[in-house]
């Protein structure tokens, strides 16, 4: 069984929006680069969204979404995963990110967009109890997954739902 471990908190001063992960798959563990299966629709969405080149390197295009007000992270600190799906993660091993600090530091934050149903579940599960008297934010959204393995919605599908995401800043 291997261990999982999350990255540190993609993350800038005045950040409103934050999207979550569950835990970095192997191929974004190997190359420590969120979302980096060649599959993924992660960067193609965003760079759609926000009008930047997937072609830029990992850290302009990690960049490009701190100037917009985006932050990434994950539900999960760690956990015990063979290969990369969530529905392989060994619940019992779970720890979740602490957001009791995150959202003390980064007080602006006020959406949390879950990239996946395994992503908002955790945070539920395990971060919600934590908090207790910490002001979280105000929108909790979960969209469909940007992961290869999620194919049930078009890629079309997918970007229309995430414009959710540029709403919300907007607003």
């Amino acid at each position: 069984m291997s261990q999982a471990q999350s990255f540190h908190a993609v993350i800038s001063t005045g950040a409103r929006v934050l999207i979550l992960g569950s835990m970095p798959g192997q191929r974004s563990l190997d190359q420590q680069q969120y979302y980096a299966h060649p599959r993924n629709s992660f960067w193609s969405i965003m760079a759609e969204l926000f009008g930047f080149s997937t072609e830029l390197a990992y850290p302009e295009r990690l960049l490009a979404l701190q100037n917009q007000g985006v932050a990434l992270w994950d539900a999960l600190a760690c956990c015990e995963r063979p290969g990369s799906l969530d529905s392989a993660i060994v619940e019992t091993s779970i720890q979740a990110n602490d957001f009791a600090a995150l959202f003390l530091r980064y007080s602006t934050l006020e959406a949390v967009f879950f990239n996946g149903a395994k992503s908002e579940q955790s945070y539920r599960k395990y971060v919600i109890p934590t908090l207790a008297a910490i002001v979280q934010p105000r929108l909790l959204q979960r969209l469909p997954s940007t992961s290869p393995a999620h194919a049930s919605l078009s890629y079309a599908q997918k970007l229309q739902q995430w414009q959710q995401v540029t709403r919300a800043l907007r607003s």
